[in-house]
């Protein structure tokens, strides 16, 4: 089991950026795939960002590339979700997760470990 723990969420105002960590106590993220993924209000859960365990190849939704990215430093065990230039559509709670799968890893179904997710709220 892998417990992944994300932070940083909270009030953000539009046009601001926020930096969201995710990490795993006792575990070696490198070896794993990450991605983040976000559930707006009344809407479904969407995909954001991912990167593989080496972090040489990123992934991101089409309509957010250039205000997001996904960096991670492995030697920290941390990999992180970089917003830019925030949005009111950007209010969700936020979720990390970690898989073993090399690709597709747009799809929230090949993903075995989910963190319990942090609030974004993004306000005027």
């Amino acid at each position: 089991q892998v417990q992944l723990v994300e932070a940083g969420g909270g009030l953000v105002p539009a046009g601001g950026s926020l930096r969201l960590p995710c990490t795993a106590p006792g575990r070696t993220l490198s070896r794993y795939a990450m991605g983040w993924f976000r559930q707006a209000p009344g809407k479904e859960r969407e995909f954001v960002a991912a990167i593989t365990g080496s972090g040489r190849s990123t992934y991101y939704a089409d309509s957010r590339k250039g205000r997001f990215t996904i960096p991670r430093k492995n030697a920290k065990n941390t990999v992180y979700q970089q917003t830019n230039s925030l949005k009111h559509e950007g209010t969700a709670v936020y979720y990390c997760a970690a898989t073993y799968y090399r690709d597709l890893l747009s799809a929230g179904a090949n993903y075995g470990y989910w963190g319990q997710g942090t609030q974004v709220t993004v306000s005027s």
